[in-house]
């Protein structure tokens, strides 16, 4: 599997779209929004710059790319002209891999520059923007040309499936079945991607430039732990399910597996500290519950109801991409329709939660 060339959420705006299917992304986008408002204000208060270079690496398609946007472009308007200052420019730079529906963000771009407008009035600057496709584990922009970099939801994607994971059978992620080997190389696959991407940052990043990233994780020191692997363990019952009904080849399913790692808060701060280019301002670990639209408390009625439902269409809009390199489209219906059974079944028996790792960074 080439991830660069197949991973991507699903495109569009229709019923599967990850845009009309990523309100858990946006909820944990809004959780960290302090520590966002926090770096950017430290960054424009250091020396109050012109102009501003924001860049959103994996910033995807749909609502969460521009609300992202626009809260740093406000926080920033908002300080200016507490301090009577003219309003620097702004240089947006929105970062995926190339299958993303980047024409989907330019359709509507018109129409959120416009609003932008509206809500910050004549005084502030304008706004460029700029697409830029390409794997964020290698160099995207020029050198000591970035301000601030967000990215949320991401960086738990691996560049490429880790190699030696043939003996992962039954599984299509890290599980407490499988064997050592494929810890291990999950986790060297994660420690080799994300120094590389402190690296290439370090030299796109002005001297003082921030960084915020928001990083699917655990609390756990077990990467095997249910917190963290646990939606993809629900998946592959579904798969295996159908594998035992003679519907997908035990081969295929053999040869399957999720290309990420969804890393501890302590195994950030390693790499962060080995790489040596920045240093770490925040360090936080938070809970969102898996259905986006629960009010916190546990209601197993609800869960029953509407949780495996709204859980597997946001698993399908970022997975079946994936899925369907491999499998083919011909089953995509029928696992999630299995899927969302499993995952409302479990949903109304116990507490379901995503970990994520929040990181505030500084250069040197």
């Amino acid at each position: 599997m080439e991830v660069v060339q197949v991973l991507r959420m699903n495109g569009g705006v229709g019923e599967t779209s990850y845009a009309n299917n990523s309100s858990v992304q946006l909820k944990v986008i809004c959780m960290t929004k302090p520590i966002t408002e926090e770096a950017i204000t430290k960054l424009y208060c250091s020396n109050f710059p012109t102009s501003l270079a924001i860049a959103d690496l994996g910033c995807s398609s749909g609502p969460n790319t521009m609300f992202v946007v626009s809260e740093l472009i406000k926080v920033v308007d908002k300080i200016r002209q507490k301090q009577g200052r003219q309003s620097p420019e702004y240089h947006v730079l929105l970062n995926d891999l190339p299958g993303n529906d980047f024409n989907t963000i330019f359709r509507s771009l018109p129409s959120f520059q416009a609003k932008l407008k509206k809500i910050l009035g004549d005084g502030s600057g304008p706004c460029f923007f700029t697409g830029v496709p390409g794997s964020f584990y290698g160099r995207l922009f020029t050198s000591n040309s970035l301000h601030f970099v967000h990215s949320s939801y991401s960086l738990m994607w691996l560049s490429q499936v880790p190699e030696g994971l043939e003996n992962n059978k039954g599984n299509i992620y890290m599980s407490s079945s499988s064997p050592p080997n494929v810890i291990k190389a999950y986790y060297e696959q994660f420690k080799q991607d994300f120094s590389l991407f402190l690296k290439c940052r370090s030299e796109e990043l002005v001297t003082g430039g921030r960084m915020v990233l928001t990083i699917l994780g655990r609390r756990s020191d077990d990467p095997t732990s249910k917190e963290c692997c646990y939606i993809w363990e629900l998946l592959a019952m579904a798969l295996n399910d159908m594998v035992s009904e003679g519907l997908i080849e035990e081969e295929k399913l053999d040869s399957f597996n999720i290309p990420q790692y969804t890393p501890s808060p302590v195994e950030v701060k390693n790499e962060v500290m080995k790489e040596g280019s920045f240093a770490v301002d925040r360090l936080e670990v938070s809970e969102v519950n898996w259905n986006a639209y629960s009010n916190g408390e546990f209601n197993q009625l609800d869960a029953f109801k509407d949780g495996g439902y709204n859980v597997a269409k946001c698993m399908r809009a970022v997975a079946e991409p994936l899925l369907v390199t491999h499998f083919g489209d011909v089953i995509i219906d029928e696992v999630f329709e299995r899927y969302r059974e499993i995952v409302a079944d479990r949903m109304s028996k116990e507490k379901t939660e995503f970990v994520n790792v929040i990181v505030s960074l500084q250069k040197y």
